[in-house]
C-alpha cells in the first residue's frame, strides 16, 4: 500500500484560517453562529475554526459556540458496524432554533455522515440555516450534498483512503492519501 501526504501542518493551518473567514463572510460576521463539529475530528477542527473566529472577532464566544453532535444511530451502516462506540452529544446552551449551524468535518466523501448529521439536527431543533465546512472534500458522492466551505479540494480513486491526522487525537498533523 503506497501512502502520500498531500497536506501538512502548516496547510492545514491555512485551511482552517481561510474556512473561519469564509465563514464570517457568509455570515456577515458571527451574529447567530454556531459551530457544530462531528466527532471526532469534526469537532477538534471546529474548535480550531472557532479559536480563528474569536482570534478576530472578540465578541465571538469560542467555547460557547462549538457543539458536538453524536451521529452514531442516524447511520445506515449500523448493520455493518453494529460496535460503534457512540459519544456525548453536546448543543450549546442557547440551542439550535432559529441560528446559523455550521457542522464541521475532516473528510467528505459519499455525503452519508451528513444525511445522518442533518437527521440528527432535525431531531434536536431547527437552525435558521445549515452549512457544511470540511477539510478534505475527496468527490464520490452517493447522495446530494455539498459542502459550502472547504479547505482542500483532493480527487481520489474510489478504493483509496484519506487520513486526517490531527495534533490533538493523533500527535501529529497532517492528511494522507492511502492507496
Amino acid at each position: 500500500m503506497s501512502t502520500r501526504t498531500v497536506l501538512v501542518s502548516d496547510d492545514i493551518n491555512r485551511a482552517i484560517t481561510r474556512i473561519a473567514y469564509e465563514i464570517l463572510e457568509s455570515n456577515h460576521g458571527t451574529a447567530d453562529l454556531l459551530l457544530v463539529g462531528i466527532p471526532t475530528r469534526g469537532v477538534k477542527l471546529a474548535e480550531r475554526i472557532a479559536a480563528v473566529i474569536a482570534k478576530n472577532e472578540p465578541s465571538f464566544d469560542a467555547k460557547a459556540s462549538v457543539g458536538r453532535l453524536d451521529i452514531t444511530m442516524y447511520r445506515d451502516d449500523l448493520s455493518n458496524n453494529p460496535t460503534r462506540a457512540m459519544t456525548e452529544t453536546f448543543i450549546p446552551s442557547q440551542g439550535l432554533a432559529d441560528k446559523v449551524v455550521v457542522l464541521v468535518d475532516d473528510v467528505l466523501f459519499s455525503g452519508r455522515t451528513i444525511r445522518a448529521a442533518l437527521d440528527a439536527l432535525n431531531d434536536l431543533g431547527r437552525p435558521r440555516v445549515v452549512r457544511l465546512a470540511v477539510l478534505v472534500d475527496r468527490g464520490h458522492r452517493e447522495l446530494p450534498i455539498r459542502a459550502d466551505f472547504v479547505g482542500k479540494n483532493l480527487p481520489t480513486a474510489r478504493d483509496e483512503k484519506i487520513r486526517v491526522h490531527l495534533l490533538e487525537t493523533d500527535g501529529d498533523e497532517c492528511v494522507v492519501i492511502e492507496g
